[in-house]
């Protein structure tokens, strides 16, 4: 299909933008990421007086109506303002003036974003309004602001553009799959440009009741929300339901270089298994875990050894984080013990389909500062649980090849290879 490309373009980030629970734009999350900030609180967005579990990580403080035109506010999703802010600062990052692109350069960029609940949350919210009232707050745009291909849309619309417009919908490791088939697009000619990244905001009435059905949701930490997400402790016990939205800017590095652009990595490899095992629960030995992170080792051409930093999905609940171990033991042989490590879901609790974009994000502040970000919360370490977590406190260190972890509901599995740009 590509007659006139013999070899892949190679393939780097230039731009990054962020609204999270810790902090809204990329410095306020590096920041907070590195001081060991906690974004869990109190959910104070409606009820929770009846459910066992009464904390989450919420985005704070940002403006939503900056976001919006007052007349679309009802029949978007909280997804859609989250996504448009992260990649307003993602293009402006990278120096994009999209204002004035001709149709061929509009043409030429794509978006793809990977979100795991995407319109769910705003589902929910039209039921009611249909079945409980009122109904003059229901949306004549429920069906195509229900569905996930319509975040990729939003992005498009709101900035003109012309290139492929999809998303990626595969659990947890939704976003982490969303930007290598990016990165894809780009090696492989296809588009010279992409905006790429996650999105997720599930915190709910009825996503809360769901996820407490699975038992998933810790419910010890009501009284001391930012203590309550503790992957690796031996006190650990479930998940916190985090929001949040994390993109990026991706293009080939030819174009990068002939613009000046920052360049801030190079997408070296991906690997993806799945376990084939159970709907919810990993199969316990962390076998194909392991191979996704060997695949993308060996996709990237990097050797266990080479890896300066991991950043682990690290879920706070008592099987998935000794599974995870084991499989970086697995993949990773002798160097497992001395790779510093880290969860970011310690700080921004569990994003779901954007997990996999926080995390390179924590890999990109760690290459671009010198800072690893720490595992808040690691008081009492799982004597099964015995890597190097980086606990509580940031630490210094030269990061120039990363590997980012993901583990999906349905046996997913989800690894990726960043190297700190080098002509």
């Amino acid at each position: 299909m590509f007659k006139n490309r013999t070899e892949p373009r190679r393939v780097v980030v230039t731009g990054f933008g962020c609204v999270t629970p810790i902090g809204i734009g990329k410095q306020a999350f590096w920041n907070s990421l590195q001081g060991g900030t906690s974004g869990v609180g109190l959910i104070d967005e409606f009820d929770v007086s009846e459910s066992p579990v009464k904390i989450a990580a919420a985005v704070k403080g940002f403006d939503w109506e900056a976001e919006l035109d007052p007349k679309d506010r009802k029949h978007v999703p909280r997804t859609v303002p989250l996504v448009l802010a992260a990649a307003r600062e993602a293009v402006a990052d990278a120096g994009i003036d999209v204002a004035n692109l001709d149709l061929d350069q509009r043409r030429s960029i794509g978006v793809e974003i990977g979100t795991g609940g995407g319109g769910l949350a705003f589902t929910e919210r039209q039921y009611s309004y249909w079945y409980v009232g009122p109904r003059h707050q229901a949306s004549v745009y429920t069906i195509p602001s229900s569905t996930h291909g319509g975040l990729s849309s939003e992005i498009s619309m709101t900035f003109g553009l012309r290139g492929l417009s999809h998303v990626v919908s595969t659990g947890c490791t939704s976003s982490t799959d969303a930007f290598f088939y990016a990165a894809q697009h780009i090696a492989l000619g296809r588009q010279d440009m992409m905006i790429a990244g996650g999105v997720d905001a599930p915190i709910a009435p009825g996503i809360l009741a769901a996820f407490n059905l699975m038992t998933v949701l810790t419910n010890r930490w009501n009284d001391e929300p930012e203590r309550a997400s503790r992957p690796f402790s031996a006190d650990r016990s479930g998940i916190v339901l985090g929001e949040g939205s994390w993109v990026y800017v991706l293009e080939n590095l030819e174009s990068a270089l002939s613009r000046g652009a920052e360049v801030y990595a190079e997408v070296l490899g991906y690997g993806a298994t799945c376990d084939a095992y159970h709907r919810v629960r990993l199969e316990d030995t962390g076998t194909e875990p392991a191979r996704a992170m060997t695949n993308a080792l060996n996709d990237a051409g990097i050797a266990p050894n080479e890896v300066d930093y991991i950043n682990l999905h690290g879920t706070s609940t008592a099987l998935n984080d000794k599974i995870e171990t084991n499989a970086v033991k697995i993949a990773f042989g002798d160097a497992a013990s001395r790779i510093p490590m880290s969860a970011t879901k310690s700080q921004v609790g569990h994003p779901q389909g954007a997990s996999g974009a926080a995390g390179i994000a924590a890999a990109l502040c760690a290459m671009s500062t010198g800072v690893i970000p720490p595992t808040i919360n690691l008081d009492s370490p799982d004597p099964e649980c015995d890597l190097d977590y980086v606990p509580n406190v940031a630490r210094a260190g030269t990061v120039d090849v990363a590997l980012c972890n993901c583990i999906g509901f349905g046996s997913k599995n989800s690894a990726l290879v960043l190297r700190r740009f080098a002509e």
